[in-house]
């Protein structure tokens, strides 16, 4: 994999900064990409968890027709489950969340974005005593167009599954009642029927969520990319399962989020605007009004931006950001992965440091993770068009 390093043009950037301190130049990025599947159907979703309880981080993928995991260190795929409805799968969600022998699976399924009110499924898988033999998938409470899932621990520390729709149900063109976010409530027996609780329903067409660790806030609050631009959920301590509370951070429409820290310890929020949009952009943390109003537009290249990640690569102390676009762009007509970095301090301005991926990934889904365990995070993307599954395994010296 070639090495990029950074350009005459960061240097300018540097002197534009003026009174800010210049940042030292960061070392190459470098990834070795290791394909792991090369005949996925479309890819649709990633999760990072410990699924056999063996200690180590294994990959488990949502696809069209079956949901499947690959087993570290030599990835051997497992299957979970086949088909569990007639329409596609669209999204999973795994985590270790204090249960013995691995991690929680919840898919959804019944993908039908032009059906507002009879579309989605969402189902909980229970292992077997071999987690490598396929799973039981149990059906829970269905709501139209359920698009992306997460485990979650409240501010009591107790996990539960959040549910994000794509749409309201009902809703056409992206108008009408809000989308209903749910949270479902592991019961006490496996197999027993979850309930369900409302997190929000002001959003309309969200795209993705990501919970996140939030100043004053115990357990996880939530920040949701939608037509109305980033949102914060956070939930009182002893509130019970009522309606969280919602606070806006952006005003662009927006498709993915991330949360990150700058090189002068603030935060930022990454984002790919609109959704599956051409652009990628920085919020960095304001504490007098939206962060949208320092805003940093990145690239304004991608097409069908669809995939983000924020986190220190490059072993800098602070993060950096990578996307991913799944339809061919820009006059060369390719897909990929891009990285890119601050080049000041407060993060007023940023500078593309490398090209991770070159026309070989049409990426549906990213996840940033430690792997192999050496203390720099590796990233994992699944491609559409590609069809591929692909770990780039960071290898900075």
């Amino acid at each position: 994999m070639p090495r990029f390093r950074t350009s005459a043009l960061y240097a300018c950037l540097l002197a534009a900064a003026g009174s800010l301190h210049a940042l030292p130049e960061a070392q190459p990025a470098v990834f070795r990409a290791q394909t792991i599947d090369d005949r996925l159907g479309i890819g649709y979703g990633l999760a990072i968890a410990d699924i056999d309880g063996d200690g180590k981080l294994d990959i488990a993928l949502v696809d069209s027709k079956e949901t499947v995991w690959y087993q570290a260190p030599d990835w051997k795929k497992h299957r979970f489950t086949g088909p569990l409805t007639k329409q596609d799968h669209v999204c999973i969600a795994a985590a270790n969340i204090g249960s013995k022998g691995g991690a929680e699976v919840a898919i959804g399924g019944e993908w039908n974005p032009g059906d507002t009110r009879n579309s989605g499924a969402v189902f909980t898988l229970i292992p077997g005593e071999d987690r490598t033999a396929p799973w039981t998938a149990h059906e829970q409470h269905r709501e139209p167009t359920v698009h992306r899932m997460q485990w979650v621990r409240d501010p009591e520390s107790h996990p539960f599954l959040a549910v994000l729709p794509l749409h309201g149900c009902g809703n056409v063109n992206g108008a009408g009642d809000g989308i209903r976010f749910l949270g479902y409530r592991p019961g006490k027996e496996a197999a027993e029927p979850w309930s369900t609780f409302l997190l929000n329903d002001q959003f309309h067409m969200a795209h993705n969520f990501t919970p996140v660790a939030w100043p004053g806030t115990a357990g996880d609050s939530l920040l949701v990319a939608c037509k109305e631009g980033v949102h914060l959920l956070r939930k009182s301590d002893g509130a019970g399962d009522t309606p969280w509370q919602a606070g806006r951070l952006t005003e662009k429409p927006a498709g993915e989020v991330r949360l990150g820290k700058l090189p002068d310890g603030k935060r930022f929020i990454a984002t790919i605007e609109p959704m599956h949009g051409n652009q990628v952009a920085v919020n960095p943390e304001s504490t007098t009004g939206l962060w949208s109003q320092k805003r940093v537009l990145l690239d304004d290249t991608l097409n069908q931006g669809h995939a983000l990640a924020a986190a220190d690569f490059l072993g800098t102390g602070y993060d950096q950001v990578v996307a991913g676009w799944r339809e061919p762009a820009g006059a060369d007509k390719k897909v990929g992965l891009r990285l890119y970095i601050p080049a000041a301090e407060d993060g007023s301005t940023w500078t593309r440091h490398a090209v991770i991926d070159d026309n070989g990934m049409a990426c549906e889904d990213l996840k940033a993770a430690d792997l192999n365990g050496d203390g720099k995070p590796d990233l994992i993307a699944s491609g559409r068009a590609t069809k591929n599954l692909v770990i780039y395994w960071n290898e900075r010296k």
